[in-house]
């Protein structure tokens, strides 16, 4: 007997969309091919790049909340958002909707930081370091004297992403955060690993990694996490040997 209870099946993570308009390259999030299983979208209207990050968002949490429960009533068995400033509404969310909730990236500072040696620490680049104060900090657990850089003097990543350009130069965005990468490297040569805040960095994760040689989580590593939790691999193979019954 199959038991039903859900519209949708086979997409666990629901994703909370910030209202935009910019180009999405594969390996953003909203980019729907990013990610090898399926997920679910639902844009926030109203909760534009600027409200998110240079304003509050707690001002938009009732919204976010209305959009996370038409995921949750599709199916979804987790949510996340795209935009790590969200981390200021990660408990009101998850509270009101009763799955967990995967708000920002900068939730996996404080387990990447469990796994560096001593004298290491974690290095956190964001779309704009004024923006990101200690209330965003202490909300993923992270502690507030952790080294972190921004690309708010870049030549393209936070006017076009923060302002919502409708056209955004990727090899100059490419360029900026491999800069942030340098910098932060060079400021505080303790990083042992780097954390991308913004969710639209995830395609130049791979140039950081190569130009720096440190470990970089995303919100693409923290998804394929989060992912493995809710829908765990099954392992035909043994299922089918009476051995592992």
């Amino acid at each position: 007997m199959q038991r039903g209870g859900k519209t949708v099946y086979g997409a666990s993570i629901g994703v909370l969309m910030l209202e935009t308009r910019f180009p999405r390259i594969p390996g953003d999030i909203g980019h729907a091919e990013s990610f090898d299983f399926p997920m679910q979208y639902r844009v926030v209207r109203g909760a534009t790049p600027d409200r998110a990050v240079r304003q509050d968002p707690r001002a938009l949490v009732e919204d976010f909340i209305a959009a996370g429960r038409d995921l949750v009533d599709m199916g979804c068995d987790g949510i996340t958002t795209t935009c790590g400033y969200l981390s200021l509404i990660q408990d009101q969310i998850k509270d009101a909707l009763g799955v967990p909730v995967a708000a920002s990236s900068l939730m996996q500072v404080p387990m990447v930081q469990a796994m560096l040696p001593a004298g290491q620490r974690v290095g956190i680049i964001t779309v704009s370091c004024p923006a990101l104060t200690e209330a965003h900090l202490a909300a993923a657990g992270v502690a507030a004297d952790t080294p972190v850089v921004g690309t708010e003097e870049g030549r393209a990543f936070c006017d076009g992403f923060l302002n919502d350009r409708l056209e955004i130069d990727i090899e100059a965005c490419r360029a900026d955060l491999l800069d942030a990468a340098q910098q932060l490297c060079t400021t505080h040569p303790e990083v042992g690993a780097i954390v991308l805040e913004c969710t639209n960095m995830v395609p130049f994760a791979y140039d950081i990694r190569r130009a720096t040689g440190l470990p970089v989580y995303s919100i693409e590593s923290f998804l394929k996490w989060f992912q493995a939790g809710l829908m765990p691999r099954r392992f035909q193979s043994e299922l089918a040997d009476p051995r592992w019954r």
